[in-house]
């Protein structure tokens, strides 16, 4: 956890992060919608993409399209490369051991999916368990439900507070002899809470059981070190983090992706095949069946690029005043009331107001030219935890400006004045 000094040192930081350069590499914050500047601040759901970005996955299609691996032509040979060194990037910049622990998947959903299928299927039996927790994201639910359901095997859930934290003491007392796996999200879409991963992954570890952390809202905002972390499996998604939709990534140690049978049975997921027998591929080919999202790969190979151009205490510091201030500014909403107030955030500002539905703020706002989240956010158990059916959500990402902060809030003083 970072000190009070810490924390200075990055709000000095801050202070020179140059936004205003950084807004010129994402051609779309340059539009008008409705006639008025595009206030973006839906970047949970999914963030904009930078010209680099564009740029590379253009380059491919005009310079480079072929299939890869099984060619031997020129094309070919170039677009192997090219995917390959965004595997290589990608293991660096979650500090993997070796890129062979790297599994390209179209996203967040399908690596927790590849997870429960592969691992969960052959190490979940009658009456294991699965811990969650009560403020997951639906693609960290449904698969671990479908595959307890079919292996006779129950989930256990780690409460949350009012505030929008997990309950530590909770969780250690949900292991049993019958725990097989422990699956959490590192920072809640729909709260913005950070949870404390790198414990609780310690303290699962205490109990001999391997952890998943779904990164998803996680990987554009901090660094990752997965091996810090010692976690057991780390998914994110590309399009989150600056990077082209369709594509993410699974991130598990070697040792246990090795023992898991295949996701999926096809192309290139193959070292030899008879109609009495199949000899599966290496990793991290054996998990990768069939023709993958080559332009998507190399697209979030150049997102990594990007981000590692960027100043990334500086960036984090800009988000966390960004985040401040919004939080500041909303509370001097009347009637307007924040949901996940934990004291470890990043970039989410979850909000109700009364008198007023969600989706209708929603409307309003755009009619500003403002793009904010309404609904449940794919998080209904944190809506009926919070006993309310959907929040409002600002998201924020490292080219939003408290200028735009104040867009917003004059935009919801609009939506008031609308439904007075």
């Amino acid at each position: 956890m970072r000190t009070v000094h810490d924390i200075a040192i990055l709000d000095a930081v801050g202070k020179s992060f140059d936004v205003g350069k950084i807004r010129n590499d994402f051609p779309i914050l340059k539009q008008r919608i409705n006639g008025k500047p595009l206030v973006y601040l839906d970047n949970a759901a999914t963030s904009q993409k930078p010209q680099a970005v564009i740029d590379a996955m253009t380059r491919f299609y005009v310079e480079e399209n072929s299939n890869i691996h099984r060619g031997v032509h020129t094309l070919s040979d170039k677009a192997t490369q090219s995917y390959e060194a965004a595997r290589v990037k990608i293991q660096k910049f979650i500090n993997a051991a070796s890129p062979q622990e790297i599994i390209f998947v179209r996203g967040t959903t399908e690596g927790v999916n590849l997870v429960a299928r592969s691992y969960g299927a052959v190490h979940l039996a009658a009456g294991d368990e699965v811990i969650i927790s009560a403020m997951e994201h639906h693609s960290n639910i449904v698969p671990w439900q479908l595959v307890c359901a079919e292996r006779g095997a129950g989930l256990r859930i780690i409460p949350m507070s009012d505030e929008g934290e997990l309950d530590l003491k909770a969780y250690e007392k949900l292991f049993s002899t019958k725990t097989r796996l422990v699956s959490i999200g590192h920072v809640s879409n729909a709260l913005g809470t950070i949870n404390p991963v790198k414990e609780m992954i310690r303290i699962a570890h205490e109990q001999g059981v391997p952890v998943l952390i779904d990164g998803a809202q996680a990987v554009p905002h901090m660094p990752v070190d997965v091996r810090d972390l010692d976690c057991d499996f780390y998914v994110f998604s590309g399009h989150k983090m600056f990077g082209p939709t369709g594509i993410g990534i699974l991130y598990g140690k070697r040792k246990l992706l090795e023992a898991m049978p295949p996701y999926q049975g096809g192309g290139d997921m193959i070292k030899s095949v008879t109609f009495e027998k199949t000899i599966y591929n290496d990793l991290p080919h054996k998990f990768e069946a069939g023709t993958p999202n080559i332009s998507g790969g190399v697209g979030l190979g150049a997102a990594v690029d990007y981000l590692g151009r960027i100043e990334v205490e500086g960036a984090m510091a800009h988000e966390r005043e960004v985040l401040r201030y919004a939080t500041s500014a909303l509370a001097g909403v009347s009637g307007l009331r924040v949901i996940g107030t934990a004291r470890q955030k990043t970039g989410v500002v979850s909000f109700v107001l009364d008198g007023i539905h969600p989706h209708d703020i929603g409307t309003i706002l755009d009619d500003d030219g403002i793009a904010i989240r309404t609904g449940h956010h794919c998080a209904q158990p944190v809506m009926q935890r919070f006993g309310i059916p959907a929040t409002a959500r600002a998201s924020f990402a490292l080219y939003n400006t408290v200028q735009e902060v104040d867009a917003l809030v004059a935009g919801i003083h609009h939506a008031v004045k609308v439904f007075s």
